[in-house]
């Protein structure tokens, strides 16, 4: 019996395999559904059949196919037949929770991975434009971490995790559709779980629609924040061009871009103009002249093919006060801008022209120098835009015929002088500007480019205002006889008819243009075929003369290129035979080392010692300070009677001197002893080392520093109550300190005695041993003088206690002796005579008193009771001495912690001033070495872009 049974249940689920469809794989029969085994294979386990191909698609979520009847074998298996519907209702709840929420969920994951990754294939790639946006932009995609966002979604392997076990479903809604019956209610159970599936998909589609829109605005507001990024950074920077000069808190990024061929021709000769200024025979390289009379619409048309109103304009005044040399070039945005300035004006812009006009004009009137009109030194200036054609022009200040009012008497010879220089270059272009509007016979600039170019071979002459020359002149074939050069004996190799305007400075280019153009569609110099179509109009000129310039750039490049290579060999043979064993410095290079040498120089103050500048300042003070002393503090004050009154004395007068005189002069003897010392350093020779070539420039840096440094105010406060303490110290602690001031006072009496010596001899004259030894005799007034000493010496030797000065009974005295010896005498010259004969005797009285002193300490520390001697004048040079040793400590910490590193910091600010100053440079550091590394440096510079540009050119080619 059992046997039957399992024969029956095998052949259901052959027919449940054989009727399945849609994708199929391989399941053992053991991954069926508890309920399936249950009702199929209740003694299962004792059998092994082979896995059966059983269908998922019928229960899946990704189709919707109906479910297809498979008819049961009519087995019966001793079940009662209401179970089968327990078992649908069972397996409809089921599917309907557990089902419907986990396709929902893999449904839905899957389809907004799917979506995230369209979208973001869609989003451009801005790699290409990364130059547009600075660096730091870039490091905005910290803020959205799409690497987080995109492993926060599941990946494959998660998705098949997530996935339900469809082969166990299937099989167990296999066998369960085999029990249900067309029309029961397990079919009815099933349909409604169908249509509540239906409705969940549906569900789940304006889900996935509303996540789609999120992350859609949520894109765009990205695109958006960008957007307005760059905007922003256009704005204030005036982007969107190929060179981006960005700059931010970590430093500069530049991306260097290729330079144009035009630009690297310009840099040539702008390293040319500032190495040979006088456009000697070096200068061979090509450029466009613009050379005409004032007035005569050379400016506007050097502007009409710049296409902008770039040069300061005036009514009648000269303008153009020096050469400016405009490099015209092809580029996105219509900017100007100096070789030395990072500015680019906008040309599109009225604030921006305004401002450069302005600028043009400075930098004339900045490089006339005083008493002058017109400048030789060249201003270099830039224009890129669009549809302009390569070339480089000079226009020159305009010639004039007569000298007016408020113009220097040589300017004149200097507007010739200046013209024939650039003229005289063979392969300069002469761009000749001829005012249509006044007489032939009147222009001046002709019969000049006539001498320079005699032939025409490299002269294109130029026509303006012809608009006003058909109204005015009578005779139109006058203006073709123009034209064809026929009244000019200068010869050209074209002739260009143009229109600058109305005469309106307000005008644009446009406008101009326009006015052009119509003029010569109307003009009877075209319809009577006196002029050609390419002769007329701005823009043909500016083609005819950008051909030529570029035809005579290929003709001699290669030709100057090939000198200057000639003249470095010269240069280089000329150094090695003078300067082998010296390197190739130029000026700045000089310069550099120079630096770094006075600041070594400077850097060496801070190896003085101490005791080196403690005993400068001590020495230099005292001998500023000991004439003060000795005749306003120690001579007054020992003509008192009592030592009571001496120290009175001496403190007053120690106390005026410390609070008006002595700081000032304390500081400016640390002054100059700082300037000695820098002084010392700066001149002092380095031996076989020591260039002689840095000795101008050394000594420029010391006076200039010098004259910038100024110490420290507050030091004079604080030293005045240094010193006024130490003066008001009496107390002498040894033996070796008292003999230490008696030394001091000894040294300075002595020096006092010596000079006062000096001055009686002078007075007196020679002894009789000199006039004995060297033959030389008294004048009559030494011989006065020699009468009064000797009378005032006895009248001292009578009373060795007189007091300093003499009474007027005594001078009479004096007088009438010596009147009675027949020595006639004026008063003035006794009391003169008396003042040093009493300072003598003074001065040899204190130094006597000196040497009882010596003995005097141990009476000093009983303040000299019971004792006659009295010694305060030791005690007011130990007073001064310890006040001078105070004086000069704290003058040298000032020196060495301030003072010293406030020099060395002027000393950096002089050499950086200098080394912005070219023209200081050039004074302070001459000689035939430096000239000739500055002519080698420049030669090769210029031969090296010389031969990129021949490289450049070729490859144009």
């Amino acid at each position: 019996m059992w046997r039957t049974r399992v024969a029956a249940a095998c052949v259901i689920c052959r027919s449940l395999a054989n009727s399945s469809c849609g994708i199929k794989r391989k399941s053992p029969l053991q991954n069926l559904h508890l309920v399936s085994r249950s009702i199929h294979h209740p003694y299962y386990p004792k059998f092994q059949r082979p896995p059966l191909r059983i269908s998922i698609q019928q229960f899946s979520s990704l189709n919707r196919l109906p479910l297809h009847k498979t008819k049961l074998l009519n087995v019966k298996h001793g079940y009662q037949s209401h179970r089968n519907f327990w078992l649908a209702r069972l397996a409809s709840r089921l599917l309907r929770v557990r089902y419907l929420i986990l396709g929902s969920a893999v449904g839905g994951g899957y389809t907004a991975k799917k979506t995230y990754e369209q979208w973001k294939d869609m989003i451009p790639d801005l790699e290409d434009y990364k130059w547009i946006v600075p660096d730091f932009i870039w490091e905005l995609d910290e803020l959205v971490d799409f690497e987080k966002l995109l492993k926060a979604l599941p990946d494959a392997d998660d998705l098949a995790k997530l996935m339900p076990d469809f082969d166990k479903i299937g099989e167990s809604l296999a066998s369960l559709k085999g029990f249900l019956s067309p029309g029961s209610p397990g079919e009815t159970a099933f349909r409604a779980t169908d249509q509540g599936y239906d409705n969940d998909k549906q569900f789940k589609k304006v889900s996935d629609k509303e996540k789609i829109d999120q992350l859609q605005e949520e894109l765009l507001r990205t695109q958006l924040k960008y957007q307005r990024m760059l905007e922003r950074l256009e704005k204030e920077n005036k982007e969107l061009r190929k060179l981006v000069l960005q700059r931010d808190d970590k430093g500069i990024h530049q991306r260097k871009l290729k330079k144009s061929l035009i630009d690297m021709y310009s840099e040539v000769l702008d390293i040319l103009s500032d190495y040979d200024a006088s456009y000697n025979t070096q200068d061979h390289l090509p450029r466009v002249v613009v050379v005409g009379d004032q007035s005569a619409g050379k400016t506007s048309v050097l502007e009409m093919i710049a296409q902008a109103r770039i040069f300061p304009r005036g009514s009648g005044e000269m303008m153009t006060r020096s050469p400016v040399k405009v490099t015209l070039s092809e580029g996105p945005h219509h900017v100007a801008l100096f070789k030395d300035s990072s500015r680019e004006f906008d040309l599109t812009k009225e604030e921006d022209l305004a401002a450069l006009r302005n600028e043009i004009e400075i930098r004339m009137r900045n490089s006339v120098k005083e008493g002058c009109t017109v400048s030789t030194e060249t201003i270099s200036l830039s224009v890129k835009g669009p549809g302009l054609q390569r070339m480089v022009l000079v226009d020159l200040p305009g010639v004039i015929s007569t000298v007016t009012s408020g113009m220097a008497p040589d300017t004149k010879e200097t507007i010739f002088s200046i013209s024939k220089a650039y003229m005289q270059n063979p392969n300069a272009i002469i761009l000749c500007i001829q005012d249509g509007s006044v007489d032939a016979e009147r222009s001046i600039v002709t019969d000049l480019v006539s001498q320079m170019d005699p032939q025409g071979k490299r002269t294109i002459f130029v026509l303006t205002k012809v608009d006003l020359a058909e109204k005015n002149v009578a005779s139109p074939n006058r203006i073709q006889q123009i034209i064809e050069g026929k009244l000019f004996p200068m010869k050209a190799l074209g002739y260009f008819a143009v229109v600058t305007g109305k005469g309106n400075s307000s005008e644009s280019i446009e406008s101009i243009k326009e006015y052009e153009e119509e003029f010569f569609q109307n003009s009877k110099l075209l319809k009577t075929s006196m002029l050609k179509a390419h002769q007329v109009t701005t823009k043909n000129l500016s083609l005819a003369v950008s051909d030529c310039f570029w035809k005579m750039v290929r003709e001699s490049v290669e030709q100057q290129a090939d000198a200057f290579k000639a003249t470095r060999f010269n240069l280089e043979t000329e150094w090695k035979n003078n300067y082998p064993r010296l390197r190739e410095l130029d000026r700045n290079e000089l310069f550099e080392k120079a630096k770094n040498e006075i600041l070594d120089e400077v850097i060496s103050l801070t190896q003085v010692t101490p005791k080196h500048w403690e005993e400068m300042l001590e020495k230099t003070l005292w001998e500023r300070v000991s004439t003060h002393v000795i005749e306003n503090i120690y001579l007054p004050a020992a003509q008192t009677a009592n030592s009571g009154t001496f120290n009175t004395t001496v403190d007053i007068k120690l106390k005026q001197w410390t609070d008006k005189q002595l700081p000032n002069k304390a500081v400016e003897v640390a002054w100059e002893t700082l300037q000695e010392e820098f002084s010392r350093f700066m001149t002092e020779k380095k031996g076989k080392e020591h260039d002689d070539i840095f000795d101008k420039l050394k000594q420029a840096v010391k006076e200039e520093t010098i004259k910038r440094h100024k110490w420290n105010e507050r030091a004079e406060d604080s030293l005045r109550v240094i010193q006024h303490n130490a003066l008001e110290d009496r107390s002498i602690s040894d033996k070796q300190q008292w003999d230490a001031a008696i030394h001091f006072m000894e040294e300075t009496l002595q020096s006092r005695l010596k000079d006062t010596e000096s001055v009686i001899e002078d007075m007196v004259g020679p002894d009789w041993k000199k006039r004995w030894l060297y033959w030389v005799g008294r004048t009559k007034e030494q011989n006065i003088r020699n009468e009064t000493k000797n009378e005032l010496e006895k009248l001292i030797k009578c009373n060795e206690d007189h007091p300093a000065y003499l009474a007027n009974d005594e001078v009479t005295t004096v007088r009438k002796n010596l009147e009675a010896r027949g020595v006639a005498v004026d008063p003035c010259l006794i009391k003169d005579t008396w003042h040093q004969i009493y300072r003598r005797y003074f001065l040899k009285s204190a130094l006597s008193h000196c040497n009882l002193c010596r003995r005097g300490f141990y009476y000093y520390q009983r303040h000299f009771v019971d004792s006659e001697l009295e010694c305060n004048d030791i005690v007011l040079f130990w007073r001064i001495q310890r006040m001078l040793a105070i004086t000069a400590n704290t003058l040298r910490q000032q020196l060495t912690n301030t003072e010293v590193r406030r020099l060395e910091k002027n000393v950096k600010e002089v050499l950086e001033d200098f080394a912005e100053d070219n023209e200081k440079k050039v004074m302070l550091l001459t000689g035939k070495r430096v000239q000739l590394a500055e002519d080698l440096k420049k030669v090769r510079e210029i031969q090296e872009k010389l031969e990129a540009f021949i490289e450049a050119l070729h490859q144009e080619k």
